[in-house]
């Protein structure tokens, strides 16, 4: 079966198409994908612009033909928190819909926390035992953890990498004082929210998803992208230290000349780092593995499981 998936997220809006059967891996087949950001098309009062809303049916209707040319017989397409926490995005899904004929599924953080950590999962594989997922998006940040598919505790809090940089990061680069106190208000927000996640016990493995964390880990040292989904990457907690160090004085101009950070992320990738060092700190964690799968895999592999 070939399935197209397209996500909508805070900073990009991805179409994936697979080659998926239930009880198998799903094989990409080709990748469609636009830099929208559609979290700073928004009002003054939080509204979803009508430039944000225009630019993402009209690459919805892109992605449907791409879909359609690759031949893909189901489209599944999801939200995040960039439409989640719109006042007017009621309205905008129902314009999209009007507009395109795709119904969005706007997922809850906390959906958006299983669905990663059933990913995770799969990927990693039953002998991982107890698996601990931290995976930061452009609006929110995900923890999970758990034995099973399902994690015994998920959390979703509003610590991603672009709303971070809008509202605690000003300046290019930011002070140091600026510094300080992003990092002081995300370890308030973060030490609270840990908490529930130590009754699935201690970790027997640590994992981060998305393109933040494969950046900080890529700057860090680990393999690049070319070499492919199944070489070993990690994020060390020692070498995050200097990395934040290092990033703190940096315009998002230097940024982009590091190995691994591409221009749409280098301004954000300051707040990435202090949101993994806190969750790494106050986690207890050393090293997280980099997983190849998130977000868009475990709607996928959701999709199969619910296939008769």
């Amino acid at each position: 079966m070939r399935l197209g998936v397209i996500d909508i997220g805070s900073n990009t809006v991805h179409l994936l198409v697979v080659d998926a059967h239930r009880g198998a891996q799903p094989l990409p087949a080709t990748s469609h994908k636009i830099e929208l950001r559609l979290s700073e098309h928004v009002t003054d009062s939080g509204d979803i612009a009508e430039s944000g809303e225009a630019a993402l049916i009209e690459f919805i209707q892109e992605c449907l033909t791409v879909a359609e040319d690759q031949g893909v017989e189901e489209v599944m397409a999801f939200a995040t928190s960039a439409i989640r926490e719109a006042p007017n995005g009621e309205d905008v899904l129902a314009r999209v819909r009007a507009r395109t004929g795709v119904a969005l599924q706007v997922l809850s953080g906390e959906d958006e926390a299983r669905l990663t950590f059933l990913a995770a999962r799969r990927w990693f594989g039953w002998s991982s035992g107890t698996l601990l997922v931290v995976d930061i998006g452009g609006g929110s940040l995900e923890l999970a953890a758990g034995m099973d598919e399902d994690p015994d505790a998920a959390v979703s809090l509003p610590l991603g990498a672009g709303r971070l940089t809008r509202d605690l990061l000003p300046g290019d680069p930011p002070t140091a004082e600026v510094v300080r106190d992003a990092r002081r208000a995300i370890r308030l927000r973060l030490a609270a929210a840990v908490r529930p996640l130590a009754k699935a016990g201690a970790a027997d493995r640590a994992v981060g998803t998305s393109k933040t964390m494969r950046s900080l880990a890529r700057v860090t040292g680990a393999a690049p992208s070319s070499d492919g989904p199944y070489a070993a990457r990690s994020l060390e907690r020692s070498a995050l230290a200097s990395v934040v160090a290092e990033l703190s004085g940096m315009t998002a101009h230097q940024r982009e000349r590091l190995s691994g950070v591409s221009a749409s992320r280098s301004r954000q990738l300051l707040a990435g780092a202090l949101v993994a060092e806190a969750a790494m700190d106050l986690l207890g964690l050393e090293r997280l593995e980099i997983c190849p799968w998130a977000l868009r895999e475990g709607v996928i592999l959701s999709r199969l499981d619910a296939m008769r």
